[in-house]
């Protein structure tokens, strides 16, 4: 009789792993249980009336070998050029004998990254660029501030006790206070005095004005040199109709290998006998069943993951998960007939939009983080991309914030008086809104955060339980380290060793993160 494993949630972790047991070692019977009715997690793609919107906004990037392969066998790359390449002129080169997006709807499309930051209603390069036009921005006397806080900085290291000991000790005081300081503060819900310096070395590993200024320097010297360990990309793969088309497909495909998907079923119960996961209690519409496994991957939230043991977890245990910090995610789509902000770069875009997949919005009088212009990741995405502008405003809270509290009705009004504001729309310009709410979208690096090593700890005696993916490890991954944790979760299985500690280290030495802020 075939050993059983049950994967809780269909995100990238859960997705790879069933992918890599059906492949590798296909004795193992797979059931995945996700308690929504779609693929991807945070990366899902939701459609409303015809326009489709990516939650958090999700580049195909990785410098893992075994991540790029495997997302180019669910959906090969372009070949030749997508709609908004063909009506420019744009030759982006493009795969030879890749897919056809003009024809198929399986193709990973090749895309520029634009990102910036929009602070004091004016654009700044992101990261922050050594042009005239940024100085010009920053204006005289902030311009030289920065530069002496800088010197400061290099001259007398903060010791990193907090996450603004580590900004300040790689970008000087004044930096810090107009690029990090308030927009760290709409992510989180707290003053980056008080986050841990975790978040810092997991997202900005490398990063700092010091190696910015030897990156430009260098390829002043050396034109054709390659972007280096901490540039940022130039380019990234993104699926034809937004990432929650590659978990959708991957999802067939995993179907297809023999696994067995259950959507809409809650995971409400986890049974441990001595340091064994036995079965797994579900409530599916209503009705209850309990599946019996041999192996366990988890990647639901650690707090609903310790809830769901139970009885048998110390208490010790219980009191730290039930009080391990998150942030919700909430996104406004607008669809707009125009944006009020000028294209002034030398890149065209349909309709001449500005080209940004993102900005940064480090405005402190208003609430939003950061705004998706969706046109720019694929014009398929977008119903009329020629005509309407369809764009997501994203927005950071807790559950008890007045935010997250609020009706549809009057998220949507607070959110386009926003834009207002800001001078990015006009109200004349709304077509069409919807508000999606994302629970436990973000885990947090405060509080008793600070106490989940002997969380960990107890993890690590259950034999059979495998934490992977961004909330299974309670870790602020991107897509490809939450799909490693899963691939290095199933040769820990294959190899019969106990030690998790390989699946706990994805990403904790080595790896550059290209956000430095949030995303993917």
């Amino acid at each position: 009789m075939n050993k059983k494993a049950i994967i809780i949630g269909a995100g990238p972790a859960g997705l790879t792993a069933a992918w890599e047991l059906r492949r590798t070692m296909p004795e193992i019977d797979v059931t995945i249980i996700e308690a929504t009715g779609r693929m991807g997690g945070l990366s899902a793609t939701i459609e409303y009336n015809g326009n489709r919107i990516d939650m958090g906004g999700h580049r195909f990037f990785s410098k893992s070998k075994a991540i790029n392969d495997l997302w180019n066998e669910i959906l090969p790359p372009q070949g030749s050029g997508a709609k908004d390449d063909l009506l420019l002129g744009r030759k982006q080169g493009f795969t030879p004998g890749g897919a056809d997006p003009e024809k198929t709807d399986l193709v990973m499309l090749i895309r520029n990254r634009v990102s910036r930051i929009f602070y004091r209603r004016k654009f700044f390069d992101y990261p922050i660029t050594l042009k005239p036009a940024t100085f010009i921005n920053m204006g005289f006397i902030a311009t030289v501030k920065a530069g002496f806080s800088y010197l400061a900085s290099t001259l007398s290291k903060r010791p990193e006790r907090s996450l603004e000991d580590f900004y300040i000790n790689r970008f000087g005081k004044q930096l810090y206070r107009m690029f990090f300081e308030d927009y760290t503060e709409k992510i989180w819900g707290m003053h980056p005095s008080k986050l841990s310096p975790s978040w810092g070395s997991q997202r900005v590993k490398g990063l700092s004005i010091r190696i910015i200024l030897k990156e430009i320097l260098l390829k002043k010297l050396v034109p054709s040199r390659k972007i280096g360990q901490i540039s940022l990309i130039e380019r990234f793969l993104y699926p034809k109709l937004g990432p929650g088309q590659l978990w959708q497909t991957m999802a067939e495909k995993v179907t297809e290998l023999g696994a067995d998907i259950k959507l809409h079923t809650e995971v409400t119960g986890i049974e441990i006998k001595e340091g064994v996961v036995e079965s797994v209690t579900v409530n599916m519409k209503g009705q209850t069943d309990t599946l019996a496994c041999d192996y366990l991957f988890s990647s639901m939230p650690i707090k609903d993951l310790i809830a769901a043991i139970g009885k048998d977890v110390p208490d010790e245990i219980k009191h730290i998960a039930c009080r391990l910090p998150y942030r919700n995610f909430i996104t406004v789509g607008l669809l707009l007939k125009r944006l009020r902000l000028e294209n002034r770069t030398k890149i065209r875009t349909l309709s001449g939009i500005i080209p940004d997949c993102w900005i940064y919005i480090q405005e402190s009088d208003v609430c939003i983080g950061r705004l998706q212009i969706f046109n720019n990741w694929s014009p398929y995405i977008v119903a009329d991309a020629e005509q309407t502008v369809w764009v997501g405003m994203e927005y950071f809270c807790n559950e008890d914030d007045e935010m997250w509290n609020m009706t549809e009705k009057d998220f949507i009004d607070f959110a386009v008086k926003e834009m207002i504001s800001i001078n990015i729309i006009e109200e004349e310009d709304v077509l069409d809104a919807v508000h999606v709410k994302c629970p436990k979208a973000y885990p947090a690096y405060f509080g008793y955060y600070n106490n989940f090593g002997t969380i960990r700890r107890y993890l690590d005696t259950v034999g059979n339980l495998y934490c992977i993916g961004r909330n299974g490890q309670h870790r602020y991954n991107n897509m490809d380290h939450s799909m490693l944790t899963a691939i290095e979760a199933v040769k820990l299985l294959k190899s019969g060793k106990t030690d998790k500690s390989p699946v706990w280290n994805v990403n904790t030495e080595g790896a550059y993160h290209e956000e430095l802020f949030t995303g993917n």
